[in-house]
């Protein structure tokens, strides 16, 4: 997946890192100083958690 083409409101489930299996909408997109794309993701339930961009793949939301 391009993890360029993230943008707020995008609902993404996470493939790889400590969340994986998690899902919900994307928002605070961030670029480090090293270049790495960084993201929070609220889920359904409102818990965020912080992950990379490189983490994640958009999904279409189907509630």
């Amino acid at each position: 997946m391009e993890t360029t083409n993230l943008k707020d409101g995008d609902y993404c489930v996470v493939v790889k890192g400590t969340h994986i299996g998690k899902s919900g909408k994307v928002s605070d997109i961030n670029t480090s100083k090293t270049g790495h794309i960084t993201i929070t993701v609220e889920q359904d339930n409102t818990v965020r958690f912080k992950t990379l961009g490189r983490n994640v793949v958009l999904k279409t939301h189907t509630k």
